[in-house]
């Protein structure tokens, strides 16, 4: 491959068009936000993660170029958004297939077509193999279709690019072969050559698995808090048996793939899923449990003004600036629904204003509640523990370890 086009330069394709950039391929990536395109252009990556400005910099200086402009590669990958239609649950194919459709202004005959971006099973078959069908019947061009999910988390994105195996769903080795070499460049680990559908079926039940694994926790959770139990010390204990690993509870799911993928399969098959479906409700319901605890905790300590309640962390993990189907906007906005607005925020990751009721001064938030909510565990509140004292604290994270606090 001489030459690869990364179409969608947020969360998934910057980092892969920076990569490959580093690694010596000749990289072009192209996105339709103009204002996006131009803040790559001027040297500043658009978020922060451990390791991309370096990162960013050695692309820059191995001729990266940013682009709103599709122009023709050997090699195009897709890695547009998939959300999915809240009324029926299925995958939202929109964004995908528009960016299809422009790199077949450019494409030529032979090519690759790359999705990396996550989608249901089917989706290909359905949606973008029409697509392909009209090209060629039209242009007398064929399109190699390949589906690569990617496999990176938020956080870890850089070391998770190089040292997460992956998988290449292709129509033919030969094809999946010439993909898996490129992708080698970078890929540490191992590459796991298959069909597209199970490539497609294959990503979707990864993040499922781990939804229905924190739905568990979840409902553990409240069993325990109904019977005055310890529910970290019952999973510590639990997970000392060889063939037991429950993961933490939390105050939701969040992030664009644990809290996204599974409805795919619930909208895919209505009649057959019910344990998906189930642990969905579990996770999706965990903002108004955190609620009815708050609103407790409220009632224990005779507080009866919602704005002296103070919410730390708006991004959907731990030390990013991700707030993506973050469990705290979903907890902001069912407060909006039911009750006097004006609860205080803070997020030391988030330097700009983008809630009612937000602080960018973590003294002041201090400074203004009563009731610290912890919902992220950022470094950040670990290293102020001092500043926090004194304060009635519930932790749905549990990460403070001090006397008196409220756990999940």
């Amino acid at each position: 491959m001489n030459k690869i086009s990364v179409i969608g330069l947020g969360y998934i394709g910057l980092p892969t068009a920076l990569i490959f950039a580093a690694n010596g391929v000749q990289v072009v990536g192209t996105d339709i936000n103009v204002e996006l395109v131009n803040l790559l252009k001027s040297g500043r990556p658009p978020f922060k993660e451990k390791g991309l400005d370096e990162l960013f910099n050695k692309a820059i200086k191995n001729g990266i170029e940013f682009t709103t402009e599709y122009k023709r590669a050997d090699m195009y990958i897709i890695a547009a958004p998939t959300p999915y239609i809240k009324r029926n649950k299925k995958l939202d194919p929109e964004f995908v297939l528009k960016a299809i459709k422009s790199v077949f202004n450019v494409i030529q005959n032979e090519e690759i077509l790359i999705i990396e971006s996550t989608i249901s099973p089917g989706t290909i078959d359905e949606f973008v193999r029409p697509l392909v069908k009209g090209l060629k019947l039209e242009k007398g061009i064929n399109v190699n279709l390949v589906h690569a999910p990617e496999r990176i988390l938020p956080g870890n994105m850089l070391y998770e690019l190089e040292n997460n195996s992956r998988t290449i769903g292709a129509d033919s080795v030969e094809i999946a072969q010439i993909v898996k070499s490129v992708y080698s460049k970078f890929c540490k680990s191992e590459i796991i050559i298959t069909d597209i559908k199970t490539a497609e079926m294959t990503k979707v039940i990864e993040n499922t698995y781990r939804d229905i694994n924190i739905a568990f926790a979840n409902e553990l959770a409240k069993i325990c808090y109904q019977n005055n139990l310890n529910v970290y010390e019952i999973i510590r204990i639990a997970n000392k048996h060889p063939r037991v690993n429950i993961l933490q509870p939390g105050p939701g799911v969040g992030g664009h793939c644990i809290s996204v993928d599974p409805w795919f399969l619930v909208g895919n098959y209505p009649d057959i899923v019910n344990v998906i479906l189930a642990a969905r409700k579990v996770n999706n319901e965990m903002p108004e449990f955190i609620l009815s605890r708050i609103s407790a905790i409220m009632k224990d300590h005779n507080i009866k003004d919602i704005k002296r309640v103070g919410l730390y962390g708006l991004t959907y993990k731990e030390n990013v600036d991700d707030t993506r189907e973050s469990p705290t906007l979903q907890i902001l906005e069912k407060l909006s629904e039911n009750l006097a607005f004006g609860i205080k925020t803070f997020d030391p990751f988030i330097n700009h204003i983008m809630v009612e009721g937000q602080e960018l001064d973590f003294q002041k938030f201090l400074s203004e509640i009563d009731i610290l909510v912890v919902l992220v565990a950022h470094n950040h509140i670990k290293e102020n523990i001092d500043k926090i004292k004194g304060k009635i604290i519930f932790d749905t994270r549990n990460v403070i370890n001090i006397d008196g606090v409220y756990k999940l």
